[in-house]
């Protein structure tokens, strides 16, 4: 299930990939006029300025909500914010943040990328093993 679906405000898109969405809420919380999943569209991107769009955007844990400009589409950019480094972080409660570039080998052998916030699994509760889908919060 590829579903992604794009919002626009203006020059900015903001993608949402709500496979990889485990609900953390942090653009909720962060930005209640665009995020309201209450209402339908869900995202209103015109309800907020662009950097704060990318500000709160640049916070979503699970990587399910991205963006881009359209002009730099226009010049073949990539489609989310380039990180030029790494990080880890260890999350109260919660999962293990890798923010950067990984590459993720897998039991079977095979791999997979991921180019922005990826949420490992520390509870041991997901069903998408070795990602975090939320499990922990019940």
């Amino acid at each position: 299930m590829d579903v992604q679906k794009e919002y626009s405000n203006g020059d900015l898109v903001v993608v949402w990939k709500p496979g990889l969405c485990f609900h953390a809420k942090e653009c909720v919380h962060g930005l209640p006029d665009v995020f309201d999943p209450k209402q339908k569209p869900w995202i209103k991107a015109e309800n907020a300025g662009i950097e704060d769009l990318k500000r709160t955007i640049d916070k979503c844990p699970s990587g399910a909500l991205s963006y881009y400009s359209k002009s730099a589409a226009n010049t073949e950019e990539p489609k989310q914010n380039a990180m030029n480094e790494t990080k880890i972080e260890v999350l109260n409660n919660g999962p293990l943040m890798v923010k950067g570039e990984i590459e993720v080998i897998h039991t079977d052998g095979s791999t997979e990328k991921k180019t922005r916030n990826t949420a490992f699994c520390r509870c041991g509760k997901t069903g998408n093993i070795p990602y975090c889908d939320g499990s922990h919060k019940r």
